[in-house]
Protein backbone atom coordinates (compact mmCIF):
# COMPACT_ATOMS: atom_id res chain seq x y z
CA UNK A 1 0.00 0.00 0.00
CA UNK A 2 1.11 3.86 -0.66
CA UNK A 3 2.77 5.92 1.91
CA UNK A 4 -0.39 7.54 3.75
CA UNK A 5 0.39 11.55 4.47
CA UNK A 6 0.10 12.01 7.74
CA UNK A 7 -1.60 15.52 8.86
CA UNK A 8 1.31 17.44 10.89
CA UNK A 9 0.52 20.37 13.01
CA UNK A 10 1.95 23.72 12.94
CA UNK A 11 3.57 23.33 16.56
CA UNK A 12 4.56 19.82 15.55
CA UNK A 13 6.20 21.32 12.26
CA UNK A 14 7.95 23.91 14.24
CA UNK A 15 9.28 21.63 16.83
CA UNK A 16 10.48 18.97 13.65
CA UNK A 17 12.66 22.03 12.53
CA UNK A 18 13.99 22.55 15.73
CA UNK A 19 15.08 19.30 15.70
CA UNK A 20 16.71 19.39 12.46
CA UNK A 21 18.39 22.58 13.35
CA UNK A 22 19.84 21.05 16.72
CA UNK A 23 20.72 17.89 14.27
CA UNK A 24 22.65 20.10 11.89
CA UNK A 25 24.23 22.21 13.88
CA UNK A 26 25.83 19.44 15.71
CA UNK A 27 27.10 17.79 12.44
CA UNK A 28 28.29 20.42 10.03
CA UNK A 29 30.89 22.77 11.76
CA UNK A 30 29.78 25.82 8.95
CA UNK A 31 26.15 25.48 9.46
CA UNK A 32 25.59 28.35 12.11
CA UNK A 33 28.07 30.49 10.65
CA UNK A 34 25.96 30.70 7.41
CA UNK A 35 22.95 30.58 9.05
CA UNK A 36 24.52 33.93 10.92
CA UNK A 37 25.11 34.87 7.48
CA UNK A 38 21.28 34.20 5.93
CA UNK A 39 20.22 36.38 8.90
CA UNK A 40 22.32 39.43 8.94
CA UNK A 41 22.93 39.65 5.27
CA UNK A 42 19.43 40.56 4.06
CA UNK A 43 18.42 42.49 7.46
CA UNK A 44 21.24 44.90 7.29
CA UNK A 45 20.27 45.48 3.57
CA UNK A 46 16.58 45.75 4.38
CA UNK A 47 18.05 48.45 6.94
CA UNK A 48 19.72 50.45 4.29
CA UNK A 49 16.84 50.44 1.93
CA UNK A 50 14.59 51.55 4.18
CA UNK A 51 16.89 54.34 5.49
CA UNK A 52 17.51 55.14 1.98
CA UNK A 53 13.94 55.17 0.90
CA UNK A 54 11.64 55.23 4.45
CA UNK A 55 8.77 53.04 2.97
CA UNK A 56 7.66 50.63 5.79
CA UNK A 57 7.16 47.97 3.01
CA UNK A 58 10.59 46.63 2.99
CA UNK A 59 10.45 45.88 6.45
CA UNK A 60 8.11 42.92 6.12
CA UNK A 61 9.98 42.01 2.69
CA UNK A 62 13.31 41.56 4.17
CA UNK A 63 11.69 39.55 6.72
CA UNK A 64 10.36 37.15 4.46
CA UNK A 65 14.02 37.44 2.47
CA UNK A 66 15.43 36.45 5.88
CA UNK A 67 13.33 33.13 6.97
CA UNK A 68 13.43 32.21 3.01
CA UNK A 69 17.19 32.35 3.37
CA UNK A 70 17.46 30.16 6.50
CA UNK A 71 15.32 27.97 5.77
CA UNK A 72 17.63 27.26 1.94
CA UNK A 73 20.58 27.04 4.38
CA UNK A 74 18.84 24.48 6.85
CA UNK A 75 17.83 22.34 3.56
CA UNK A 76 21.03 22.10 1.85
CA UNK A 77 23.32 21.16 4.78
CA UNK A 78 21.41 19.31 6.75
CA UNK A 79 20.52 17.37 3.94
CA UNK A 80 24.85 17.62 3.37
CA UNK A 81 24.80 16.34 7.42
CA UNK A 82 22.49 13.64 6.63
CA UNK A 83 24.27 12.19 3.52
CA UNK A 84 27.76 12.21 5.94
CA UNK A 85 26.14 10.00 8.60
CA UNK A 86 24.56 7.42 6.78
CA UNK A 87 27.73 7.00 4.01
CA UNK A 88 28.92 3.74 5.28
CA UNK A 89 26.22 2.56 7.31
CA UNK A 90 24.53 -0.90 6.69
CA UNK A 91 20.67 -0.12 5.83
CA UNK A 92 21.14 2.83 5.17
CA UNK A 93 20.30 2.74 1.82
CA UNK A 94 17.02 1.07 2.27
CA UNK A 95 15.77 3.97 4.89
CA UNK A 96 16.48 6.93 2.77
CA UNK A 97 14.17 5.11 0.00
CA UNK A 98 11.73 4.62 2.76
CA UNK A 99 11.90 8.47 3.54
CA UNK A 100 11.81 9.25 -0.30
CA UNK A 101 7.99 10.93 -1.57
CA UNK A 102 6.29 8.81 -3.91
CA UNK A 103 5.27 5.14 -4.03
CA UNK A 104 8.28 3.37 -3.11
CA UNK A 105 7.56 -0.29 -1.72
CA UNK A 106 10.77 -1.16 0.43
CA UNK A 107 11.71 -4.46 1.75
CA UNK A 108 14.85 -4.14 3.57
CA UNK A 109 17.67 -6.95 3.71
CA UNK A 110 15.42 -9.60 1.26
CA UNK A 111 19.23 -11.07 0.81
CA UNK A 112 22.04 -11.04 4.07
CA UNK A 113 25.09 -12.76 5.24
CA UNK A 114 26.82 -12.88 8.74
CA UNK A 115 29.55 -10.07 7.62
CA UNK A 116 26.65 -7.80 7.32
CA UNK A 117 26.37 -7.45 3.45
CA UNK A 118 22.58 -7.37 2.47
CA UNK A 119 20.60 -6.52 -0.45
CA UNK A 120 17.23 -4.55 -0.57
CA UNK A 121 14.63 -4.96 -2.74
CA UNK A 122 12.24 -1.91 -3.62
CA UNK A 123 9.25 -2.10 -5.89
CA UNK A 124 8.28 1.11 -7.36
CA UNK A 125 6.61 2.87 -10.61
CA UNK A 126 10.14 2.30 -12.76
CA UNK A 127 9.89 -1.52 -11.64
CA UNK A 128 12.35 -3.58 -9.39
CA UNK A 129 15.18 -2.25 -8.00
CA UNK A 130 17.76 -4.13 -5.92
CA UNK A 131 19.84 -1.92 -3.17
CA UNK A 132 22.75 -4.00 -2.47
CA UNK A 133 25.20 -2.66 0.49
CA UNK A 134 28.24 -4.19 1.67
CA UNK A 135 31.73 -6.42 0.04
CA UNK A 136 31.22 -6.69 -3.97
CA UNK A 137 32.94 -9.60 -4.25
CA UNK A 138 30.19 -11.09 -1.72
CA UNK A 139 27.24 -8.96 -2.85
CA UNK A 140 27.64 -10.55 -6.83
CA UNK A 141 26.14 -14.19 -5.68
CA UNK A 142 23.25 -12.43 -3.46
CA UNK A 143 22.34 -10.37 -6.28
CA UNK A 144 22.86 -12.82 -8.90
CA UNK A 145 20.56 -15.32 -6.30
CA UNK A 146 18.33 -12.10 -6.38
CA UNK A 147 18.20 -11.92 -10.22
CA UNK A 148 16.90 -15.81 -10.42
CA UNK A 149 14.29 -15.76 -7.85
CA UNK A 150 12.58 -12.62 -9.20
CA UNK A 151 12.69 -13.29 -12.43
CA UNK A 152 10.21 -15.93 -11.69
CA UNK A 153 7.40 -13.84 -11.16
CA UNK A 154 8.23 -10.25 -12.16
CA UNK A 155 7.46 -11.24 -15.84
CA UNK A 156 8.19 -8.05 -18.19
CA UNK A 157 8.61 -5.47 -15.38
CA UNK A 158 12.03 -3.99 -15.92
CA UNK A 159 14.69 -5.08 -13.41
CA UNK A 160 17.22 -2.60 -12.07
CA UNK A 161 20.42 -3.61 -9.53
CA UNK A 162 22.93 -1.34 -7.93
CA UNK A 163 25.77 -1.49 -5.11
CA UNK A 164 26.04 1.37 -3.16
CA UNK A 165 29.34 2.25 -2.79
CA UNK A 166 31.78 4.89 -3.47
CA UNK A 167 34.50 2.90 -5.44
CA UNK A 168 34.26 2.89 -9.53
CA UNK A 169 30.93 1.23 -11.04
CA UNK A 170 29.31 1.81 -7.49
CA UNK A 171 26.39 4.08 -6.57
CA UNK A 172 27.19 6.83 -3.94
CA UNK A 173 24.45 6.99 -1.69
CA UNK A 174 24.15 10.83 -2.20
CA UNK A 175 22.99 10.24 -5.81
CA UNK A 176 20.73 7.37 -5.25
CA UNK A 177 17.67 9.65 -4.12
CA UNK A 178 18.22 11.27 -7.64
CA UNK A 179 19.02 8.35 -9.75
CA UNK A 180 16.14 6.80 -8.54
CA UNK A 181 13.65 9.73 -9.25
CA UNK A 182 15.05 9.80 -12.85
CA UNK A 183 14.45 6.25 -13.58
CA UNK A 184 11.06 6.10 -16.48
CA UNK A 185 8.25 5.75 -14.78
CA UNK A 186 7.44 2.04 -16.37
CA UNK A 187 4.58 0.47 -14.50
CA UNK A 188 0.94 1.42 -13.20
CA UNK A 189 -0.35 1.77 -9.87
CA UNK A 190 -2.42 -1.65 -9.82
CA UNK A 191 0.83 -2.83 -11.47
CA UNK A 192 2.88 -2.28 -8.33
CA UNK A 193 0.27 -3.52 -6.26
CA UNK A 194 -0.07 -6.63 -7.99
CA UNK A 195 3.77 -6.84 -8.01
CA UNK A 196 4.25 -5.81 -4.51
CA UNK A 197 1.72 -8.70 -3.69
CA UNK A 198 3.51 -11.47 -5.58
CA UNK A 199 6.72 -10.18 -4.11
CA UNK A 200 5.68 -9.93 -0.52
CA UNK A 201 4.95 -13.77 -0.96
CA UNK A 202 7.94 -14.71 -2.52
CA UNK A 203 9.71 -13.43 0.38
CA UNK A 204 7.46 -14.55 2.73
CA UNK A 205 10.21 -17.53 3.73
CA UNK A 206 12.85 -16.37 5.46
CA UNK A 207 16.22 -16.78 4.17
CA UNK A 208 19.33 -17.91 6.50
CA UNK A 209 22.36 -15.44 5.69
CA UNK A 210 25.07 -16.90 4.30
CA UNK A 211 28.45 -17.49 5.89
CA UNK A 212 29.18 -19.35 9.27
CA UNK A 213 27.25 -18.35 11.53
CA UNK A 214 28.20 -17.27 14.94
CA UNK A 215 28.87 -19.56 18.19
CA UNK A 216 25.47 -18.47 19.98
CA UNK A 217 23.67 -19.70 17.07
CA UNK A 218 25.08 -22.61 15.87
CA UNK A 219 23.51 -26.41 17.34
CA UNK A 220 25.11 -27.99 20.03
CA UNK A 221 27.94 -30.82 19.02
CA UNK A 222 26.63 -34.27 19.33
CA UNK A 223 28.27 -36.70 22.02
CA UNK A 224 30.97 -38.93 20.46
CA UNK A 225 29.76 -42.19 18.96
CA UNK A 226 26.29 -40.33 17.80
CA UNK A 227 24.33 -43.02 19.55
CA UNK A 228 21.75 -42.15 22.06
CA UNK A 229 23.17 -42.31 25.68
CA UNK A 230 21.85 -44.60 28.45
Amino acid sequence: MAKAEEKVSFLQRLKQIGMVFKFTAKQDKWFTPLVVAAVVLPLAITVAIFLYTGAWIWIPLGILTTLLAVLIVLNLRSNTAMMNMMEGQPGAAGQLVEQMRGDWRVKQAVSATTQFDVVHLVIGKPGVILLAEGNPARLKPLLGEQKRRLTKVIGDAPLYDYIIGTEEGQLSIRKLRMTLMRLPRNLSGKEVNALDRALTALNARPQMPRGQLPKEFRPPRMPRGGGRQR
